[in-house]
């Protein structure tokens, strides 16, 4: 492979990408495995760099994280010579990666059919806000409309009767790239075994609402008659709300205040529930309420609620995290993103990539290879700081070609 001698599961897997904004963490998520991901920048660059907060030494905190590990090379795609350059760089990829409106790339005579005329073995993938068919396929939008969309996040009213986005996790935008990077990845196998690429494309939207099946696919359950489907045995098959909304009454699957902060109880099979009521001295509480055998989360029972209220604001929440291993019963510390760094378990599996090395504390990868370590990634690029790298290393462009891209305007203003 020409160019950098890389590391990681995925060294010698090429991309090329486009891309503006958060889509951009499809090939992200295969830099941090090792793959060669190189960035191509209208000369405006991507204004990620620009966008939300915070902002570190006058960059993004997104596109430090998004773009880590990548080379960003300058192309400008409306000159003949700058598209020549794209199909040079095409020509030795395993993928490419259209992380924008679909169809920008189709638009600069650089889309699929054009790409795969120069390299056959092409995974091409579109990842976008909406998907690249339905009425919506054209509609601008920005990360959370594909939650609401999807129903992940409602709307909340404020004091003074205007409408507020609740504080919560954002879905789409982190699912989307996900999914997108591994259908690259099923179909870079298939091209490398079949000599055959192909066309894929991805909406955050959809990833959503995929990652929110159990809620969406009981609810279309439920519209089949009470006699063909029915809620769990423990809650006499009430037909119950899905997910968290329907155990939101539960006190053997519940929130519980420590002495310094939360922990959650889930104690819902009856032999856990058995192993919590002896751990701590309380056979009794068994006797009273014992339950059904799974899925039993005591829902409505205020007095075994308060008793267990009681019971939890006795020890920290780190006993009780001790309380749980020790006595097989699953309880939960409670954590914000605030709080989650000091968290034993969060520092001995999620260590920090430091900010001397990627320009601010970041998250690695939460992927793990007993045999293959990860490589550390490199600080996000400048717009075009790797041009004449990738040029000469990757394409093998002699100076005199590069000074003439550079004097048609090819590599963006002189």
């Amino acid at each position: 492979m020409a160019g950098r001698e890389r590391s990681g599961p995925l060294a010698g897997v090429r991309v090329v990408e486009c891309s503006m904004l958060g889509p951009g963490a499809i090939t992200t998520h295969l830099a941090d495995l090792g793959a060669e991901v190189i960035k191509v920048e209208p000369p405006a660059g991507d204004y990620i760099r620009r966008m939300t907060w915070p902002i570190v030494e006058g960059t993004s905190l997104m596109h430090l994280h998004i773009s880590r590990g990548k080379r960003s090379i300058v192309l400008d795609l409306r000159t003949p010579e700058g598209a020549e350059v794209f199909r040079d760089l095409a020509r030795g990829a395993d993928a490419v990666v259209e992380a924008m409106r679909p169809g920008g790339l189709e638009r600069r005579g650089l889309g699929y059919d054009a790409l795969r005329e120069v390299n056959p073995r092409l995974v091409f993938c579109t990842i976008s806000g909406y998907g690249a068919t339905g009425p919506y396929a054209t509609l601008p939008s920005h990360g959370i409309a594909y939650d609401a969309w999807a129903g992940l996040v409602q709307p909340e009213a404020t004091g003074d009767g205007f409408c507020a986005i609740p504080e919560h996790p954002s879905v789409g935008i982190h699912a989307g790239p996900l999914f997108g990077a591994l259908g690259i990845l099923a179909g870079v196998t298939r091209a490398r075994a079949t000599g055959q690429g192909c066309r894929l494309e991805v909406a955050q939207s959809d990833a959503a609402a995929a990652m929110d099946w159990l809620r969406s696919e009981t609810y279309r359950a439920y519209e089949r008659p009470e006699d063909e489907v029915t809620g769990n045995e423990a809650d006499g098959f009430e037909r119950r709300a899905p997910g968290t909304a329907g155990m939101r009454d539960g006190v053997r699957y519940q929130f519980y205040e420590s002495a310094d902060g939360h922990v959650l109880f889930m104690a819902s099979e009856r032999e856990l529930w058995r192993n919590f009521c002896e751990g701590i001295g309380r056979p009794e509480l068994f006797e009273a309420h014992p339950g059904s055998q799974y899925a039993d989360h005591a829902r409505g029972d205020t007095a075994l609620q308060a008793v267990l209220r009681d019971v939890f604001r006795q020890r920290t929440t780190a006993e009780w995290v001790a309380f749980g291993d020790e006595h097989d019963t699953p309880i939960a510390p409670v954590n914000t993103p605030e709080t989650i760094a000091a968290d034993p378990q969060f520092q001995d599996r999620m260590p920090w990539i430091p900010q001397e090395v990627v320009g601010t504390d970041q998250l690695p990868s939460p992927l793990k290879f007993a045999d293959v370590p990860l490589p550390v990634p490199a600080k996000a690029p400048t717009v075009g700081q790797h041009t004449d790298e990738v040029l000469t290393e990757v394409l093998a462009y002699t100076p005199d070609r590069i000074a003439t891209l550079r004097t048609s305007g090819a590599l963006g203003p002189t």
